[in-house]
């Protein structure tokens, strides 16, 4: 099955819906267009000159990288610097570039999970609360006969989801009517008669970014050439998203032996520290990326210890002030993940649907920043 660019997005945003992004970030398609054929995709932590000529060696039609290319306004597009130099090669090549950023950073298996599995956390909790998902109600009229079918496909795609339960729906009967006119193919009644139904009203809850696909499921189930249904917005909210994660170690760990674990994890020769005075580890925050902004919060919680990267050294006075262990694992090390994230969710995704599409991960990445 030909995939497209389009088909890319969709299975992203499975992963990590654009909605979740910061406000002030630049997520999704950037280059490119969304009806764009697609039989090999290049993935890597940035867009540079160097990722890029790796990739040109595999011949793909999409890129795909954590950090946004394009971030601030472009005044002009010079072909013989930077950024044009890149775009004027992506469009020749008819290449495709799509960011997924503070989205991959927040969702439900992005990158602060992988590093809280990695570290053999348990007890999850968000550390800074982003934001809460809007819910939707969707109404949607079924013959009696066929309201299980149809009940049962909004549950597969994600709809009637309540905290630990699922499937769940209100349903109410009664009569619908309608007349179908020249043209039409009814499942039930004849044309230019009017036809009355026994029919249930079925509601359920639906997560907003879940609706298109809810929506698809719910007419491909229905046995109407023409469905009746109604979408409402709802005042509560749904599940609370969040960047940065706070677990507990299965047991307290000596500072030192932390240490060990973090270089094992992030494959470190070494790491910065700001010493705290606690010589045990136990409870752990972690933000991916340049987290220091997160060293109160981390101690408001009462954590031991924060894992992130690009600490300053204001950054470091504040967590010694606040006597929390503070470890800079380094801004690459502590995202380089994504990749292999991206690649195996698109993998299991892309064999559920059939496309063909071959999935290469860059080699020749590595931190700029180099100790000696």
């Amino acid at each position: 099955m030909v995939c497209k660019v389009k088909d890319i997005i969709i299975a992203m945003n499975q992963l990590a819906p654009e909605s979740l992004a910061m406000e002030w970030d630049h997520v999704g398609l950037q280059i490119g267009s969304p009806e764009d054929d697609v039989k090999k995709v290049f993935l890597a932590l940035d867009l540079t000159e160097g990722s890029l000529a790796e990739a040109m060696m595999c011949d793909p039609d999409m890129i795909i990288t954590h950090h946004p290319f394009l971030f601030s306004p472009i005044q002009s597009i010079r072909t013989d610097r930077m950024p044009g130099k890149i775009i004027q090669q992506l469009l020749a090549s008819r290449i495709a570039f799509y960011a997924a950023h503070t989205n991959m950073d927040i969702a439900k298996g992005g990158l602060n999970d992988w590093v809280f599995t990695n570290l053999n956390l348990s007890n999850q909790m968000l550390l800074e609360q982003t934001s809460s998902e809007p819910l939707l109600k969707l109404v949607v009229y079924v013959p009696d006969n066929e309201v299980e079918k149809v009940a049962d496909s909004l549950a597969l795609a994600g709809a009637g989801y309540i905290g630990k339960y699922s499937h769940c729906s209100f349903r109410s009967r009664g009569i619908g009517t309608f007349k179908p006119l020249e043209g039409a193919s009814p499942a039930i009644g004849s044309v230019d008669q009017i036809e009355q139904v026994s029919e249930t009203r079925l509601e359920t809850i639906v997560p907003l970014k879940q609706l298109t696909t809810v929506i698809d499921a719910m007419k491909k189930a229905h046995p109407y050439e023409e469905v009746a249904y109604d979408v409402f917005q709802l005042h509560q909210k749904g599940e609370t998203q969040g960047i940065g994660r706070i677990g507990e170690l299965p047991s307290s760990m000596k500072v030192e032996e932390f240490i060990g674990q973090l270089k094992q994890v992030f494959h470190l020769e070494t790491l910065r520290w700001v010493e705290a005075s606690a010589p045990t580890i136990t409870k752990v925050a972690v933000l991916t990326g340049s987290g220091a902004s997160a060293i109160e919060e981390a101690a408001k919680n009462g954590c031991d210890a924060l894992v992130t990267g690009d600490v300053k050294y204001h950054d470091a006075q504040l967590a010694e002030s606040l006597d929390i262990h503070l470890f800079d694992v380094g801004h690459f090390e502590s995202e380089i993940c994504f990749t292999e994230i991206v690649e195996k969710h698109l993998e299991k995704y892309f064999n559920k649907t059939g496309h063909s599409v071959s999935i290469v991960c860059a080699m020749g990445q590595g931190n700029p920043i180099k100790t000696i």
